[in-house]
């Protein structure tokens, strides 16, 4: 029987790690991705070209078998031309609806699942009635393309509409939220196969520092049974109503009135790392074994894990390894400001173990994270 090969939309480090985890499955892997030194491409052909022309998109297409990818950020027409010919998980619903924060809303209305109150904005004339219906302060963002705190404006009060509108305007409609007070932010990941079933990961408690996720604590410390529930319920009736198959992940705020679901993403997550070392199945092997058409795996996790995001700069590769229980991953990428080099995973046999590993970790870091909550 002929390998199976799965091509992904882009070459970055969720393609990589993607590959990583299904070559022990006998899957081979192609990308598309216009940068052909990308952290993906010493794990498989890499396709793309500057212009990203439809002819390479089509030589990317004959590359493989079945296609899946690994950042919403893309165009839905090339989710289309592929799935006219072959198979492609997620499909073209999943990435329309968590690509625009308008489709997102309303699907999350569908569903009854409680989210911030908005609005959508196509001029400053809106933006002010924005504040009169929503009130202060309120959280601007563009309606594609945002991650990691970009195409962002948190409006606090009345006389910085005019800014929010000057530096946001020109990309909209834009969409304006409630702004909505939490004690923690949380994730949860659950994966679909193609038969309908699916698995859900613990919650994940994430800390994020300048707008970038700094660390991810799994599972979430002081969850009780009915939040995990709640959650799972959450994710899986937007896995079903969109058909999905693969990983998807919801955001939350974990507030006084209970979950309230913020953002989502069609695939796997930067605060689903963790689980490579810290559960039974990575959401890597799991996402892959369902755009494969494989069983999935457990989702479960034995230890206290924490996943520590390297930014901007590299760690000594020596110190980091000192560390007891410490697994690094380098991504291949050249230094920049701002730029997610690579991770830090660390396990633990309790919650204070695993903080006090954490704070050693953040030491010999080069820049500086948020630290964990005492």
């Amino acid at each position: 029987m002929s390998r199976l090969r799965i091509g992904v939309l882009g070459g970055g480090q969720l393609g990589r790690m993607m590959a990583l985890a299904g070559y022990p499955l006998d899957l081979l892997f192609s990308f598309y991705e216009s940068t052909p030194d990308c952290p993906a491409a010493a794990l498989g052909k890499v396709f793309g070209d500057a212009g990203n022309s439809m002819a390479s998109l089509d030589a990317f297409i004959d590359s493989a078998d079945v296609f899946t990818y690994e950042f919403e950020n893309i165009p839905a027409a090339w989710v289309e031309r592929i799935a006219a010919r072959k198979p492609v998980h997620p499909g073209v619903k999943s990435l329309a609806t968590s690509q625009n924060r308008l489709n997102e809303k309303k699907l999350f209305a569908h569903l009854d699942i409680p989210s911030a109150r908005f609005s959508e904005i196509n001029s400053e004339a809106d933006l002010r009635a924005a504040t009169q219906k929503l009130g202060l302060p309120l959280v601007i963002k563009t309606v594609t393309m945002g991650y990691d705190g970009k195409g962002q404006f948190l409006l606090k009060e009345e006389a910085q509409i005019s800014a929010a509108w000057a530096q946001l305007g020109a990309q909209a409609p834009l969409i304006a939220e409630e702004f909505v007070r939490f004690q923690r932010e949380l994730s949860i990941i659950a994966v679909r196969a193609r038969d309908g079933s699916s698995v859900c990961y613990p919650l994940t408690e994430n800390t994020h520092h300048k707008g970038i996720l700094s660390h991810s604590i799994a599972p979430a410390p002081d969850i009780d049974a009915a939040t995990q529930r709640c959650a799972e319920r959450y994710v899986t009736s937007i896995l079903q109503e969109l058909d999905h198959v693969g990983a998807f992940t919801v955001e939350l705020f974990d507030t006084h009135e209970g979950l309230r679901v913020n953002e989502t993403a069609p695939r796997v997550h930067n605060s689903g790392h963790w689980s490579i070392e810290g559960a039974h199945c990575s959401q890597f092997e799991n996402h892959v074994r369902a755009v494969a058409g494989l069983p999935l795996g457990s989702t479960a996790c034995e230890k206290p894990t924490a996943m520590i995001n390297i930014i901007g700069r590299h760690p000594s590769t020596a110190v980091v390894l000192q560390q007891t229980d410490a697994h690094l991953h380098l991504y291949g990428k050249s230094e920049r400001e701002g730029r997610k080099l690579g991770h830090i995973t660390l396990t633990a046999n309790s919650y204070d173990e695993l903080m006090a590993r954490i704070r050693h970790i953040a030491d010999a870091l080069p820049n500086p994270m948020a630290l964990p909550r005492d």
